[in-house]
């Protein structure tokens, strides 16, 4: 057996394009994501992974956003208003890298107008000894009821905020959090495990993507047997 790969090594892969109607550009999109610089299988497993949610967002945008474009386009062309340059946007940054584990968030901003743009964002750990993604479960010890800890630790961070007057939250944020929580919105971080709710699921859009920490400890365990073991299959690239 080999030496256990500890961190990951990885370039930015870049790709772009551009949609014209009429000879006219009215949507871009340009995509960076990770590639490992190493050839062994986990390197090949999560360089494919990645080149295949590019290649997901780059036709997600001429099968859902150029239609829009086109529309708008057009649009604007009959009410003689300014013609519209919508813009996507996929991007990636690695938050954790160490003692095996390899962690980042993927992040698409979708700029289609005068309102705020749209933030959709995915988090991904890796364990780069088995080569697949680890769970939210593995992070904390059998048995713990790790949902109801971090909704609790969630909503106490919402009410500190909110009294803070450092954030707005929708009204019914409580029964929000609870019913749009996804247990692979997560990444790690040098702090903490990250965990996230959709923009607009729990807040407005001022408040982006929100994002909340907690810290390692006695709940939160980084122990490399409690994640040796983890799923057989990577997650879907797409969406």
């Amino acid at each position: 057996m080999g030496e256990r790969l500890e961190a990951l090594k990885t370039e930015p892969f870049a790709a772009e394009r551009e949609w014209a109607v009429e000879g006219v550009p009215v949507l871009s999109a340009a995509a960076q994501v990770p590639e490992p610089t190493g050839t062994d299988r986990t390197a090949r497993r999560i360089k494919r992974f990645y080149q295949l949610q590019c290649r997901a967002f780059l036709r997600y945008c001429e099968r859902c956003l150029l239609p829009q474009a086109a529309a708008e386009y057009r649009a604007a062309l009959e009410a003689s208003r300014p013609l519209p340059a919508f813009r996507a946007e996929l991007d990636y940054r690695v938050t954790y890298n160490e003692g095996g584990l390899w962690s980042l968030y993927t992040q698409v901003r979708e700029s289609l107008g005068p309102g705020p743009a749209l933030l959709t964002r995915r988090g991904d750990v890796w364990d780069l000894a088995a080569g697949y993604p680890v769970p939210l479960r593995d992070f904390f010890p059998a048995g713990a009821a790790w949902k109801k800890r971090l909704l609790t630790r969630a909503a106490e961070e919402i009410q500190r905020r909110e009294r803070a007057g450092a954030a707005r939250w929708r009204e019914d944020w409580r029964r929000q959090l609870r019913r749009r929580f996804n247990p692979q919105n997560f990444y790690l971080t040098e702090e903490g495990l990250a965990y996230f709710w959709p923009m607009y699921a729990i807040a407005p859009a001022a408040e982006g993507v929100p994002v909340f920490l907690l810290p390692y400890g006695g709940e939160v365990t980084l122990e490399r047997e409690a994640v040796q073991e983890s799923g057989a299959q990577a997650p879907s690239s797409s969406g």
